[in-house]
């Protein structure tokens, strides 16, 4: 076997899947998917077919032109990460073949939720989220994002309902006999068919769909808003978002054309476990983004720049991830300086440094995941997931740039998106493509220590703003007992707090911190980003006071960005006896509630501290 991927079965030697038709058919009452999938190959095929897959249950393998059975073995040993290798046996040249199979109820892809956990309360919902290793656990696949693809899909489920995907939508119509898995299941009177197309090959971690009560507003002559019936943050969502179709005419100016038609957005139920997921024409995104200050749209900036650095360009694994994020970040944040302004892009910037200082003591025990370039062999990518890759890999870009200068850079990113648009690469593949372009580059950036070396890098940089150097001045004199004045703080909004509280130090004084809370009430702020970085200062120095608060945060949301250091917090901080009790009550508590993503890495945060 010839591995391509540390987290697939997928082998070199083989030709890859690139294009699925799906018929899949919704059944909440069992929260599984029946379906078929008709996998064409890139080439004819002869001989074993290695496909990934995750607690699915495979039916049958027959070749689509005659529905002759092909012989199939479904590995009876699961590797704990990579799921389960289906082989199947392929003669006479095969160049495609129909899989009949179903989801599993913990399919780790897919979250269903019962109407209670629903706005509206009425009826169920169910959204997926794949990236990084988990399109597996809804199809079967190669399961990689070097093997890109391009799709069709039937959804059926009941007519009450709709559906949405990160696909050009075709049409809403009648089931018709003999396109699903079972006929009498398929037709049965009640069931729509919503029927979807990506012409685009894309890799599988950005196959994304939801299914539930669902409604939308227009923002933009490229953009809608999408979210549950009864929730209140449809509206919200559309003011906080007004500014989309300005940012994606940024994009284009720097990057060049935008190439997936629509950038419509999807606001999730708060068991969402991420801020945002950059799947093409339908972004994916918490709604705890949706602070009514405008900085929500940082995330949604952040996702539309994957439409050029991600989805256009895309790592070929997860060791080279920072190639998606790094760029990404890189290009957030140019997108923010023209809408926004310099001084909001500086705090980005700032925030930003302060995470990635402290991913560097997160990692202090195994340097490897503070690289770059990494070796994820044997490694879940949900356990080591982290700022590295986005703050490391967008000061590496940043340093570049400082380098050959802004112009320069700017001509470097339009080549390197032109020349592999629609591909995926590796690290050595751009650290080529950069020597060639910029002739001598080696010599003035230690590329190595950049790509390969553990740490920040002696010539990263903080940003350079009066605004941010003021905040952290003022952090820093906390420690010397001096919080700020209601003068100094006037004109803060969410993003200034965030930077200020971010560079706290973790062992501050327990009295110092609750006085900045009766001053200010930042453990109840409106913008998560504050409230969090509050608590998990306040559980990081054992005030007991605010368990109560941090157990009602636990209860609320579902992103890993707050679950991770709130837990953490609990169970390593000064009242650590009585937080790991605290944090393992709540967690079996609001297990349900969340994602199969986010309950496993809150188990794997409580069973490294218990």
């Amino acid at each position: 076997m010839a591995p391509i991927d540390p987290h697939s079965f997928s082998d070199a030697a083989h030709a890859f899947v690139s294009h699925v038709s799906l018929a899949l058919y919704f059944d909440f009452a069992t929260t599984t998917i029946d379906g078929t999938a008709l996998l064409s190959l890139s080439r004819p095929h002869t001989g074993s077919l290695s496909l990934d897959t995750r607690s699915l249950a495979i039916h049958s393998v027959a070749d689509p032109a005659t529905l002759d059975p092909l012989p199939f073995s479904l590995d009876s040993n699961p590797d704990p990460i990579k799921g389960q290798l289906l082989s199947v046996t392929l003669s006479d040249h095969h160049h495609s073949l129909l899989v009949r199979f179903s989801t599993h109820p913990s399919s780790s892809a897919l979250q269903w939720l019962s109407p209670p956990q629903t706005s509206g309360k009425r009826l169920p919902y169910v959204y997926t989220q794949c990236q990084p290793i988990h399109a597996r656990s809804i199809f079967p696949c190669n399961d990689t994002p070097t093997a890109r693809i391009r799709f069709s899909a039937l959804l059926n489920l009941p007519g009450h309902m709709s559906a949405v995907m990160s696909a050009a939508h075709v049409r809403r119509r009648p089931p018709a006999a003999g396109e699903g898995p079972d006929d009498e299941r398929w037709c049965a009177d009640g069931r729509v068919v919503e029927e979807f197309r990506m012409d685009q090959p894309i890799p599988p971690y950005l196959f994304a769909f939801a299914a539930g009560e669902i409604v939308s507003r227009e923002v933009g002559p490229r953009t809608r808003v999408y979210a549950e019936k009864e929730s209140p943050v449809l509206e919200a969502a559309a003011a906080e978002f007004a500014e989309t179709e300005a940012m994606i005419r940024q994009g284009e100016k720097l990057f060049g054309e935008y190439e997936w038609e629509r950038f419509d957005l999807l606001v999730l139920p708060p068991s969402f476990p991420y801020g945002g997921m950059e799947n093409p024409r339908m972004v994916f995104l918490t709604p705890t983004v949706i602070a009514g200050d405008g900085s929500g749209a940082q995330v949604v900036a952040h996702e539309l720049a994957h439409s050029w650095t991600g989805n256009l360009i895309t790592n070929a694994s997860n060791n080279d991830f920072w190639l998606n994020e790094g760029f990404t970040t890189y290009a957030e944040r140019r997108i923010v300086e023209v809408v926004q302004g310099e001084e909001r892009a500086a705090l980005n910037i700032g925030i930003g440094w302060s995470g990635l200082k402290e991913e560097m003591e997160r990692f202090k025990d195994n340097m490897e995941f503070t690289k770059l370039r990494t070796n994820q062999e044997g490694i879940d990518p949900d356990e080591i997931y982290s700022r590295v890759p986005y703050e490391k890999g967008f000061q590496f870009l940043w340093r570049i740039e400082r380098q050959i200068g802004r112009p320069d850079f700017d001509e470097f990113l339009k080549k390197y998106i032109a020349k592999f648009k629609f591909q995926s690469i590796n690290t050595q593949t751009f650290l080529d493509f950069l020597k060639e372009s910029v002739p001598g580059i080696e010599k003035d950036i230690d590329l190595g220590a950049w790509v390969d070396g553990t740490g920040i890098p002696a010539d990263a940089m903080e940003p350079v703003s009066a605004l941010y150097a003021k905040i952290v001045s003022l952090a820093k004199e906390f420690k010397l007992g001096r919080m700020p004045t209601e003068e100094e703080t006037a004109d803060w909004g969410g993003q200034e707090w965030e930077l200020y509280l971010e560079n706290l130090p973790k062992n501050s004084d327990p009295s110092q911190v609750q006085a900045l809370d009766a001053r200010y009430v930042l453990a109840e702020h409106m913008n998560w980003e504050v409230k969090v970085a509050f608590l998990t200062l306040a559980a990081s120095v054992g005030l007991r006071d605010y368990h109560a608060a941090v157990e009602k945060t636990l209860n609320s949301v579902g992103r890993m960005k707050y679950l991770r250091p709130l837990y953490t917090a609990l169970v390593t901080g000064k009242s650590k006896d009585e937080g790991q009790m605290l944090a393992k009550r709540v967690f079996s508590e609001a297990r349900d509630s969340y994602h199969p993503i986010a309950q496993g890495v809150v188990e794997s945060i409580l069973c490294k501290n218990s």
